[in-house]
């Protein structure tokens, strides 16, 4: 039984490869629909900095490789999150009653983070899907590594990041497909045409 009803709490998937444009479409999206923007990545990175945690050397170990963190910890971390994030909102526009909208970016990024999730977390109601070329998000990235410090903004650690890409996630996208629930954006086009595009795929929700 999953602990949040997919009636009142709408959770929106974002996924697509490293360097995708994800993150800067979700932040436009928060102010559109008053969204929370959950990132899987923000909130590893955080928990593995974060003094006293079991977790941190784990997490650290496989951001540097590039592989994938154990799903139960980015399930649970998500989950306190959408908690914290319920408990703060209570009462704005779109979060009365324990209604409550998430766009959670970056995850799943298995076919079992997505089972897990949607058995113990929420129903996803739709799948944010940006593709481009992966010239462009390699040009992005090492762009973003000139000023971000983040430890996995280098060639290596971003061909890395492509394999596990294709090899793990194309199967999730495939799998929310046959539920007819992706939306595909290129996202090689301008900031502003891909949000254009992503506000009228978000719009078929009827979220208010």
């Amino acid at each position: 039984m999953p602990a949040f009803e997919s009636d009142k709490i709408t959770v929106i998937f974002v996924l697509g490869g490293p360097g995708a444009g994800k993150g800067t479409q979700c932040a436009k999206l928060v102010d559109n629909f008053s969204f929370s923007h959950l990132s899987a990545g923000d909130l590893l990175r955080f928990e593995q900095d974060r003094e006293g945690s079991q977790f941190g050397d784990l997490i650290r170990n496989c951001i540097k490789e590039g592989t994938i963190v154990p799903m139960e910890i980015t399930i649970k971390l998500l989950e306190n999150a959408m908690n914290t994030e319920l408990e703060k909102k209570r009462g704005r526009p779109g979060w009365t009653d324990g209604k409550g909208r998430f766009l959670i970016d970056g995850f799943p990024r298995k076919m079992d983070q997505a089972l897990k999730f949607e058995e113990d977390v929420c129903v996803a109601s739709l799948v944010l899907f940006y593709t481009t070329t992966e010239e462009v998000m390699l040009n992005r990235l090492l762009e973003r590594g000139k000023t971000s410090g983040r430890e996995d903004d280098n060639v290596e650690s971003i061909k890395k990041r492509f394999r596990t890409y294709r090899d793990q996630t194309m199967p999730v996208i495939e799998h929310f497909e046959k539920l007819g629930k992706v939306a595909e954006i290129d996202s090689s086009r301008t900031i502003e045409e891909v949000h254009l595009d992503t506000v009228n795929r978000i719009k078929v929700l009827q979220i208010e």
